[in-house]
């Protein structure tokens, strides 16, 4: 939740800046480590579903007290799913195999846990691990050991839009463990959620109730994206941010905007730098040297884009008076610059100290991808 609200708390403001000054915005997309690192000779992996078989009723029943509407709701309910693990599963098994990370991905299609009487968690003895991995001639299991959904739906009327309103936010709670053999227990495990959400207008409120997504294809949607989760707590994954950059002031910074259109970024880099070393003003090599970051990082030179940054950032202090502003707990946007500056910063300091992790996650592939 963080990061989304600085997302568009800096758009804002980069929004305000654009009023005054001409900026460039462009969309990278670059690497991110996984949240688990597995040893790099593990180049075959199987996904396995370690779940108890559910009873015919799917929903889960779960002592609830009556929630209070909120203003404009007319009806409301909550409801606890098992989810559909053999769908997960294949999910699962789907993304890890697309994200081109290990050499094969196989499912396993029989649930190992399917006589079950007693819905259970259960982690997989050593013993099961090692004959799952001689039959299916795999080094690492991938197994989903829960996966439980909340849905809440709800009917409102907006009285602006003169529509009734049918939502349903269905969060989904998905456990998944990695097995090695020769290894007692798990060698990690994971513990996520998240929610997808659907949203219907209607004229009525009975055609509205008519709109809720029903049971069965609410907990088919639902399980087919709880699987994919923890693709990228597993895998490394590529990460989609926003940049920006100052494109006037000069004519050497407008024939560098066109330059950077054209992807021809030593250019420009060249001519940011010469205005940098020419100029005396403070604001201008402040725009410079955030542009020069940005080069450096689209070269994916991470040491060089922080000292910019951080260059720029200091210029920005200076010239916006951000730190004086912030100790008299002023607005961001009486110093826009430093702010949207001081974020950029911050995206490439977590890349800065990523790269070890994701080095070594990628040993695999001799730089070959």
């Amino acid at each position: 939740m963080i990061k989304i609200r600085t997302y568009f708390i800096c758009l804002s403001v980069l929004f305000s800046l654009n009023a005054c000054q001409s900026l460039e915005t462009l969309s990278i997309d670059y690497l991110v480590p996984a949240e688990i690192s597995f040893p790099s000779n593990l180049k075959r992996i199987a996904v396995v579903n370690n779940t108890s078989a559910v009873p015919d009723s799917n929903i889960i029943n779960v002592p609830q007290k009556k929630e209070p509407l909120l203003v404009n709701e007319l009806k409301k309910s909550t409801t606890y799913f098992w989810g559909d693990a053999a769908i997960a599963t294949e999910s699962l098994a789907n993304g890890l195999a697309g994200a081109n990370y290990f050499n094969e991905v196989v499912i396993c299609d029989s649930a190992l846990r399917a006589n079950d009487v007693i819905l259970r968690e259960n982690t997989l003895s050593k013993s099961e691990v090692e004959e799952l991995c001689r039959k299916l001639d795999v080094d690492l299991l991938i197994s989903l050991e829960n996966l439980q959904i909340k849905a809440v739906r709800t009917v409102k009327f907006m009285p602006d839009w003169n529509v009734f309103l049918a939502t349903t936010d269905a969060r989904v709670f998905t456990s998944v463990k990695a097995y090695l053999p020769k290894r007692n227990g798990a060698m990690a495990s994971l513990v996520l959620n998240d929610s997808i959400f659907w949203e219907e207008g209607a004229s009525t409120e009975t055609s509205a109730m008519a709109q809720l997504i029903k049971d069965e294809e609410l907990i088919r949607q639902t399980s087919d994206f709880g699987g994919t989760i923890p693709v990228n707590k597993l895998t490394p994954s590529w990460k989609t941010s926003q940049r920006f950059y100052y494109s006037n002031g000069s004519v050497n910074m407008r024939d560098a905007a066109v330059y950077v259109r054209e992807q021809e970024w030593e250019k420009a880099f060249e001519l940011w730098q010469k205005e940098y070393q020419q100029s005396k003003s403070k604001k201008v090599k402040m725009r410079t040297a955030l542009n020069s970051a940005l080069y450096y990082e689209m070269q994916d030179s991470i040491p060089q884009a922080v000292e910019w940054a951080t260059i720029a950032q200091n210029l920005a202090d200076e010239v916006e008076k951000a730190t004086t502003k912030m100790k008299e707990k002023k607005s961001i946007y009486t110093f826009p610059n430093y702010f949207s500056i001081s974020v950029y910063l911050s995206d490439l300091s977590e890349r800065m100290s990523n790269i070890a992790k994701l080095n070594m996650q990628m040993d695999r592939f001799k730089d070959d991808f």
